[in-house]
């Protein structure tokens, strides 16, 4: 799937990437939470962080916003569980009735993980899992 990114988002696709030494997919500006969320490509996590969590604190003080990384993946369960972290997930199961639905079970103690404060983990997961697999809705089981 395309995506179109507003003229902040690239800016700040770029701002990170320059930052970082990464390859950015995508970027999502959540004025809600005061984040943005960066969708970097398989493997290129470590450095998207940095060493002790450097580049992103650097990026974070930069835009003067909270920063959340997610890793790329190929299949939707996987990303899915990528873009939840660092909750642990257990298993994500994908159903296509009608609406496409990804089921995710997580540990008790790992829900307020996968939700994040005032849903920021859990929105930024639907709207990047939407984007890039058609998934309409993201449940924790």
């Amino acid at each position: 799937m395309r995506v179109e990114l507003s003229d902040e988002a690239r800016r700040l696709v770029a701002l990170f990437e320059d930052e970082a030494g990464v390859t950015v997919r995508d970027c999502v500006v959540d004025e809600d939470h005061e984040q943005v969320v960066y969708m970097v490509k398989r493997g290129q996590m470590a450095d998207a962080i940095g060493p002790g969590g450097q580049t992103v604190e650097r990026v974070e003080e930069a835009i003067g916003r909270d920063v959340k990384l997610v890793e790329a993946a190929e299949t939707a369960a996987d990303f899915v569980a990528n873009a939840l972290a660092p909750a642990a997930v257990y298993n994500v199961t994908v159903s296509e009735n009608g609406d496409t639905v990804a089921y995710v079970e997580v540990a008790q103690a790992d829900r307020g993980a996968a939700i994040g404060s005032d849903g920021r983990n859990i929105d930024a997961a639907r709207t990047l899992a939407k984007r890039h697999f058609g998934i309409d809705d993201i449940e924790l089981t």
